[in-house]
């Protein structure tokens, strides 16, 4: 089994390697969340253990760009003592378990062979962007942490908006991805559900954030 482990406490990380090894494991060791967001995209790994407090990127932004690009290996993140907003973070933004500093190798030990026997099912992360939080696992949407309800094609609209972080996506894009290639119905649609979604997640609210780019589709746009 290989582990990437991915912690800036240099004698922890040394220790939790060394004690992996012992037991059998290919370990690998990095101290950066830059350095450990590119070994999990390049590596072919079993499990992470993933610290929350890192140089370069902290461990949520780690998460939740290794699950938004479609990586599922299984993380194990390490969070703060009695860290309940921590560990709910590290749930929300895609880990599959938590261990609280400091803890104890054995029990570290349990937690990885839970997440072996597991595997790595792909489970979709949270998604947040600027005012919007969109939960694909439970199929809840928040703007400003108001819940607002949506059908199951204006939420897979929403969602293919989200994952295009700020780029324009075209109308053959949006169809593809959220109507799928083989559908044979009017392309106006699109602009149908377009006007759908404004009047619930920019009408009720403040600034409105789905922008039409003439000749070239739709995006959100987030500028303040």
């Amino acid at each position: 089994m290989r582990v990437l482990v991915i912690e800036d406490e240099v004698a922890l990380a040394e220790a939790v390697r060394d004690g992996l090894v012992a037991e059998g494991y290919d370990v690998d060791v990095v101290h950066d969340g830059a350095d450990g967001l590119w070994r999990a995209r390049e590596g072919s790994y079993d499990a992470i253990v993933l610290d929350i407090l890192l140089p370069g990127l902290n461990g949520y932004k780690v998460c939740e760009t290794l699950r938004n690009e479609g990586v599922w290996t299984p993380i194990l993140m390490l969070t703060a003592k009695d860290g309940e907003w921590d560990e709910a973070e590290a749930l929300d933004t895609g880990a599959d378990d938590f261990l609280s500093k400091p803890f104890s190798f054995v029990v570290l030990l349990a937690r990885l062979r839970a997440l072996f026997r597991r595997g790595a099912p792909p489970r979709p992360a949270v998604l947040s962007v600027g005012p919007l939080r969109l939960d694909p696992g439970t199929r809840r949407f928040e703007r400003d942490g108001e819940a607002v309800k949506l059908t199951a094609r204006e939420f897979a609209l929403l969602e293919y908006l989200m994952r295009c972080d700020g780029q324009v996506a075209s109308k053959a894009e949006i169809l593809d991805h959220v109507w799928g290639f083989d559908f044979e119905g009017d392309p106006n649609v699109v602009e149908v559900y377009i006007g759908y979604l404004r009047r619930k997640i920019d009408q009720p609210f403040d600034s409105p954030l789905i922008r039409t780019v003439r000749g070239a589709g739709y995006c959100l746009d987030l500028e303040p």
